[in-house]
């Protein structure tokens, strides 16, 4: 007799999954999507871009080296519910405090295994990132796939309120993480920091706190503002520079953003990520799109136009930038996707903004994409010497 508890993912074109459950008893509901990274799920399922959705991994194996705690990237998984093709039966890191099931199931998020994760996959990349229901709780067929056609979907919803800040506050490092990247024992990969540090104004749309890790090693003090401050409250804050964070959803759904960053426009430098350079177009008045499936993954070829360089960058977004409307506002682009020739990058010729669609704080992912903070301290130092 199988005794093991039974679960099912229901998508909204009627395709149903049946496996086995993990973590919560429980029933959700979210945008079922895929992650091409090997590793970092601990950084994958707490990272706030991933609000409302429900994530595949497409590695075969999760959960080999269980959860350290220490690698999260904000308090607590932040995704809807996770899909795995084999949850590792054992956990082997000197590292890990508790499993992934103990800890999914700790924090109320379902998962799901012993599924084709292939499969599901390429119907995600075939049909574009679908509803989805996911229940652990023993609902029929019918109610999952019930649940997930009545769903309304990402756009214009605004899921920054959710995961963004209460108050402000400023970042300060745990011991653990004052370096960029360590082994304890060792100086691997220690950099030191730039002599010269500047007070920045970080607006958070749903960051990942490695990114404010990255940003403090690489000479800023920190300074975090809710998703909801204003041009007046950033400004008052006397800050050199402004830092727009990722984020989850769709970049239309928050205008009060775009009113705040246009109004900075010219008064500070300004640097953007992900969420925060798809602000940076509304700003201007450039329009999005939303992708067919998005860019999740640590293994996104970037080439840079301005000095033909190519990046393998970390990356998780649904939205895009439209090019010509960028172009028509003046926006220059400066980087693409090389799988699709989307936007990755561009620039405000002359006022001292620029962003980049990836995550240049790797977490998980390659590190390549780091040059960045060290541009953007060189632009705030220029700034200042004028």
């Amino acid at each position: 007799m199988n005794t093991e508890k039974q679960a099912v993912l229901a998508l909204e074109d009627g395709t149903l999954f049946h496996g086995k459950a993990f973590g919560a008893e429980k029933t959700v509901l979210g945008e079922c999507v895929f992650n091409t990274s090997m590793t970092g799920y601990e950084e994958i399922i707490t990272d706030p871009s991933y609000h409302m959705q429900i994530v595949t991994m497409t590695a075969p194996q999760i959960g080999n080296y269980g959860i350290t705690g220490d690698d999260g990237e904000s308090e607590g998984p932040k995704i809807s519910a996770l899909v795995v093709r084999e949850l590792s039966p054992c956990v082997s890191n000197w590292r890990a405090k508790e499993s992934l099931p103990g800890y999914l199931a700790r924090h109320g998020v379902p998962g799901i295994q012993g599924i084709d994760t292939r499969h599901l996959t390429k119907l995600i990349r075939d049909k574009g990132a679908m509803g989805a229901c996911l229940s652990t709780a023993g609902i029929s067929d019918a109610e999952a796939l019930k649940n997930a056609r009545a769903q309304t979907g990402a756009a214009n919803a605004d899921y920054v309120g959710q995961v963004t800040t209460a108050r402000p506050y400023l970042f300060t490092p745990g011991e653990n993480e004052r370096a960029l990247f360590t082994v304890p024992g060792t100086t691997l990969y220690r950099d030191k920091p730039p002599p010269k540090r500047f007070k920045l104004a970080a607006v958070d749309f749903g960051a990942k706190r490695s990114i404010f890790r990255q940003l403090h090693a690489h000479g800023f003090d920190v300074h975090v503002l809710p998703a909801t401050s204003t041009a007046e409250q950033i400004l008052a804050l006397n800050p050199d520079a402004l830092f727009l964070s990722n984020g989850p959803g769709d970049p239309a759904a928050i205008p009060h953003a775009h009113k705040a960053v246009a109004a900075c426009i010219g008064k500070l430098p300004i640097f953007g990520i992900c969420l925060g350079h798809q602000i940076i177009a509304k700003a201007i008045g450039a329009k999005t799109y939303k992708l067919k499936f998005g860019h999740r993954g640590g293994n996104q070829p970037v080439k840079n136009l301005e000095d033909d360089v190519i990046i393998i960058t970390a990356q998780n977004h649904g939205y895009a930038v439209d090019p010509e409307s960028l172009k028509s506002c003046g926006g220059v682009v400066t980087e693409i996707n090389l799988n699709d020739n989307t936007i990755s990058g561009f620039r405000l010729p002359g006022r001292d903004v620029f962003c980049v669609q990836y995550h240049p704080e790797a977490g998980p992912g390659p590190n390549e994409g780091r040059r960045n903070f060290e541009k953007f301290h060189q632009m705030v130092a220029n700034r200042k010497q004028r």
